[in-house]
This record gives structure tokens, sequence and C-alpha cells, in this order.
């Protein structure tokens, strides 16, 4: 009789939602770094050559990566948090439903971090309202230089040892500062390299969050003279550097036909160009607001060199949301479901990451909380929808079962009537289904797909496929916890075994592995296709029933011990890798 393993993970019990999912803590707890751009794309890293050398290519890279709510509040409270928008309840970036007040303080990263030992440091941007609130330093923070004019890169103010400090004037040439010194994100920089020189050489570990606005726009506007008015401001020294640089034109970029897009998408016009020549202005300007974050991490990367606590250090960059360049007629913003808004730069180096490496997986922005509480060994008094990076990046080929929940949720307007603009959407390795309130829909094939340019809502070839989808939503669309992160359960069945010199053994001839569904879990949806690999070496590929294969013998035998691998695609996209090692007889 065949032996069944089973792969999938088994629900948390609610005493472990606090803990995030992970392969486990680093015997030594490091310094953790957090730097978040605001509003950047995952196209713009090109503007960040030395995040990728010093961060990416030392570490790991997660490039599906997808913020819950694609808007600056609710995506940083998902970051203090580690929950969806609809459990942390930071619905938008002003009140009555959104802004700084909405966030519960008293249950945030900091002060998890800070009751588990750490020195904690913020500097630059907080969420949207902190900057009009009487608070002065939020729960939680050992260090705070918290930004009290966000949007402004000269002639801002930082609340700092209990008083509003100004740095630079508002009345500033952006273009030819008389004080560029006080540009924000060298500023920002400097305070960040200070805090890790003072604390370097204590052995309380410390928690560093750096939150630059660029490339989001910002004053001042130089008497609207200026040559990046409207937009983000880059330092002096790069103003003009991007001045030739042309627009990047994927497929989406002002696409042809919206017809298919749901309200209010399907009545844009094509982009005239007028437009089109302020969006490439924008870009330009974003990208050389850039150049400044990329120096900026560079020297933070030095500092922690310098104080010899680099290797000891969990680094982490990313960003709140994306940003529209024209792709799908949208000249400019975020909040919308699409990849541009959603998708957002996650790269990460530290102990126990290896190097250089590309994670298969999707991941979302809620996990870079899971990962930081994972890393810390510290423990959250709130379910976490996220769960820890570091076994992902452990083994970047491994898929994980993984869905991710995209929302807007604002459900109606004053009135009481729907708005019809806001969604719910479920996303997966594959597909991205979407439903606004109004009851639109919205399916798009990424694996065929990538720019989103076909809604396949009226195709009968993937109804199948929408309905799977619509369940899965159904599922999450409220959920919590270890609700937010179930694995499928599924079952990798291996050949009997059998007793040879004395030890229990598989055969290598007829070496047939088996996929099916395991109980309970999270996969009622059927099986599409697995594919078996021995030792990290492709071994063949099932698209039908019984999703079984003869494994290549040659490479069972060259190893005692091998390791058997299946990636499980799902109807609706989701995919996880069973594994298992057995022996071989000899």
């Amino acid at each position: 009789m065949a032996v069944a393993v089973l792969a999938a993970a088994a629900a948390l019990g609610a005493a472990a939602d606090t803990r995030p999912a992970a392969a486990g803590t680093p015997p030594e707890r490091p310094n953790i770094v957090v730097v978040m751009s605001d509003d950047q794309t995952t196209e713009e890293m090109r503007f960040l050559p030395e995040v990728e050398r010093l961060i990416g290519a030392r570490g790991a890279t997660f490039p599906d990566t997808t913020a819950n709510w694609p808007i600056c509040c609710p995506s940083r409270a998902t970051f203090m948090t580690g929950q969806y928008a609809h459990n942390h309840g930071v619905l938008g970036n002003s009140p009555p439903m959104g802004g700084f007040g909405r966030l519960d303080s008293e249950h945030t990263l900091p002060v998890w971090l800070q009751r588990s030992g750490y020195s904690t440091i913020h500097i630059g941007k907080f969420l949207n309202g902190y900057e009009t609130s009487p608070v002065g330093v939020p729960p939680g923070w050992s260090e705070w230089h918290g930004s009290k004019q966000t949007y402004t890169f000269y002639g801002y103010q930082l609340y700092e040892d209990g008083q509003v400090v100004t740095y630079g004037s508002p009345n500033e040439d952006p273009d030819d500062p008389a004080d560029p010194a006080s540009y924000s994100t060298d500023v920002y920089t400097d305070k960040a390299v200070r805090a890790i020189e003072e604390r370097a050489p204590s052995e309380q570990p410390f928690f560093l969050s750096v939150a630059y606005l660029a490339p989001h726009s910002g004053r001042p506007e130089g008497g609207g003279t200026s040559r990046c008015v409207d937009t983000a401001k880059p330092a002096a020294r790069h103003l003009g550097l991007l001045g030739d640089e042309p627009l990047p034109l994927p497929p989406s970029f002002n696409e042809a036909d919206v017809s298919d897009k749901p309200r209010p998408i399907s009545g844009f016009e094509p982009l005239t160009e007028q437009q089109i020549t302020r969006i490439t202005k924008n870009y330009r300007c974003r990208g050389e607001s850039l150049f400044a974050v990329d120096e900026g991490v560079k020297r933070i990367v030095e500092a922690l060199r310098a104080s010899g606590e680099l290797d000891e250090t969990l680094i982490v960059y990313t960003s709140d949301n994306g940003f529209f360049h024209g792709e799908h007629r949208v000249g400019s913003g975020k909040n919308r479901v699409y990849e541009e808004a959603v998708r957002v730069p996650l790269l990460m180096r530290g102990p126990g990451i290896p190097r250089g490496v590309e994670v298969a997986d999707i991941a979302g922005n809620a996990d870079v909380t899971a990962t930081v509480l994972d890393a810390a060994g510290a423990r959250a008094d709130r379910p976490l929808d996220g769960r820890s990076l570091l076994g992902l990046a452990a083994h970047p080929e491994r898929y994980h079962g993984r869905e991710l929940l995209i929302e807007q949720d604002a459900p109606t307007k004053p009135d009481g009537n729907p708005r019809g603009t806001e969604y719910q959407a479920v996303r997966t390795s594959r597909y991205k289904l979407v439903r606004y309130w109004d009851g639109q829909v919205e399916l798009y094939d990424l694996g065929a797909d990538p720019y989103e340019l076909e809604n396949l809502r009226s195709d009968p070839a993937y109804d199948d496929i929408q309905r799977a989808l619509l369940d899965r939503l159904d599922k999450i669309d409220e959920c919590a916890g270890s609700d937010c992160r179930r694995k499928p359960a599924l079952k990798l069945i291996l050949p009997d075994r059998v007793r040879k010199h004395g030890k229990r053994c598989r055969t290598a001839g007829d070496f047939v592995v088996k996929v099916r569904k395991g109980g309970g879990g999270s996969a009622q949806t059927p099986i599409v296709r697995a594919s078996f690999r021995v030792d990290g070496k492709r071994s063949g590929t099932d698209r039908s029933t019984p999703f079984k294969r003869e494994l290549n013998s040659r490479l069972l035998r060259a190893k005692r011990k091998p390791r058997i691998e299946a990636d499980v695609e799902l109807l609706d996209g989701r995919i996880l890798t069973l594994r298992d090692r057995v022996r071989v007889c000899r």
C-alpha cells in the first residue's frame, strides 16, 4: 500500500496567529533596517543600482510582491500591523475612515519590537494625518524624527526631542536651493547614519525605519517655474540627469482598447500628446529624485559595515505602492487594482538569507511585518495576516500555495449607495480576479497576459477558473490571521517501501509518484498540473488525472536519499511545492 505524506500545513491555532509563519528564528537577534520609498514602481528600480547591488545581489529579491491596498496610509498601516486593511481599519488617507487617527498605535510593530528588547528609531514620513495630529511620539518608538510636513522636499518640519524643528526654507527654489543640505532625503540619511553610529557599540539590537518621500510629488514649487513643478523634486545635484530619458512604453501604455475594462477606465479617452509630455516629465523627475535615495541606501550600508554590524543586520527595501505612467490610459496616481499600482519592489539581505536569489513565489506587504518579527524573535499581540519570508528566501524555488487579497474597502457613498469603484481582488501566482461593489468583474491570466490587456470575465474557456477564484475570494475577503494564509491540502504519494539489506527503502525501477488532494485545508479546487523534480532536476510534468510520473531512475540513483519535489498547480492559479526525501534501494 502506498505511503501518503501530507505536505500541507495544518491550520494554525489561535495562539499561533501572533507569531509569523516561518522556518525559525536566527540564534542571534539581528539589527533590522527597513527603507521605504513612496509611490515607487518596480520598473523604477532601474534608477537604484546601489540598492540592487548592495541588497538584491547580496540577498533575496521578491519580484512579484503586492500591496494589499495601493495607497499611502492603508499600506503603511499594513506595515505597522502585519494585517490587511479590513482588519487594521485604516481605510484611506483621510478621516473619518482613514488617516493616522484610525490606527490603533498601541498594537503595532515598534511596540512589539520594543517590548522584546529592541531600540526603535523612525525617520521621515509616517501615516498620513500624523502631520496635524497632537500626538508627539507614537507608542513604541525609542527615537523619533517624524515628518510634520510630509510632502515637502525643502522647508519642512520634523518632530524631534519634544519639539518641531524646521529644515530649510519653504520659499526655496528647488532648482537652485540656497540650502541644498536641507534636502529631505539627505537629511533623513544623515539621521539614519548617525543612529547606526550611536547604537552600534551597544549590545541592544535596533530597529531602524527610514521612510523617504521620493519619488512622491512634493513642494516647494519654486514659484511655479521649477523644471519639476507638480511632481517629485530631485536633489539639486541630480536635476536634469534624466532630461533625455525616454518614457517606457509597455503594451499597456495608452491602451488601445479599454472597452473590456470596468467603469471608469472604459470611459477614458486616449492620452493626448500634451498629457504624454506631462507624464514624461513626471517620470524623469521621479527617477532623478530616486538617485538620492540610492545614495542614501549606500551610505546606510556603509555605516553598518564601518560599525561592524552589516553581517548582523537584516536590511529590507520596499515601497508602499506603485504608480501609473500612462498605463491603461491612467496618466498618474495609484489606488487602482492594476499591477502598475499594486506591485511594489521588495529586496532583503541579512543573516540566513542566501546571496543573489530571486524568489519564485508571490509575496505581500503584510509579509514584511511577519518577516521582521520572525527575525527578531518577537511576538505580535494581534493576529498576523502575512507570513515570514525568511523561509521563502532560504528556498527560493519553492511555492507555498499562496493567495493574496487586494482591497479598497469603502463600499458606500454618503447617501448609502454603492460607489462602484471600490473592489476586492484575489491574486494567485497566475491569476487576478477583481470584484467591484457594483457587480463589475475583471479576470486576468497574468501568466499569458502580464500587462492585463484582456479581461477574460466573459470568456467561456475561463468560466471554471472564474468560479474557482470567486470561491477563493469569498474565503479570504474577511479573513484574519491563519485563515489568510492557509495552504492547499495536497499529498505526495510515494511507492511502497521494501526491506533490503535490513533497511526499508524504495526501488528505483518503476518509481512512480502521485499527487492528490488531502483532507481539510483549502484544496477544493481541481489540480491542473504537477511538475516533478529529483534533487532540483526536472523529471517530467503531468497535466491530467491521476497526476503521476515515473521518475528518472538515473537521477534517483545519483544520491542515497534524493529529494523528490512536485510543483502542483490548482485551477485557481495557486501553486504548492510538495517534497520529501526517500531512501533508494541499492
